[in-house]
């Protein structure tokens, strides 16, 4: 854990809210993902997941199953790292 750490648990509990999603699968990526991880997300990490929760259900469903890449303004070396811990959680 860096020194970044998101701490605020009232953050982290919306951003677990939001990542409620319409299709199952990404439901359930997202709640291994957060039982992995919750506890050590960063700033960095919770502002890229952020930017992955604002896509539609079937295109995070594309990312999170590695159908496409993350392209253009979501190409960002966060949200690559954090794509690939919710591809292997």
């Amino acid at each position: 854990m860096d020194s970044t750490h998101q701490s605020d648990p009232l953050r982290r509990a919306r951003l677990r809210w939001r990542a409620r999603r319409g299709l199952l699968e990404n439901d359930l990526i997202f709640e291994r993902f957060f039982g992995k991880y919750e506890q050590d997300l960063s700033d960095a990490d919770v502002g890229a997941l952020t930017r992955l929760l604002e896509l539609s259900d079937n295109d995070l469903m594309d990312l999170l199953l590695a159908r496409k890449e993350p392209e253009g303004e979501l190409a960002t070396p966060d949200i690559v790292r954090v794509l690939a811990l919710l591809r292997t959680a």
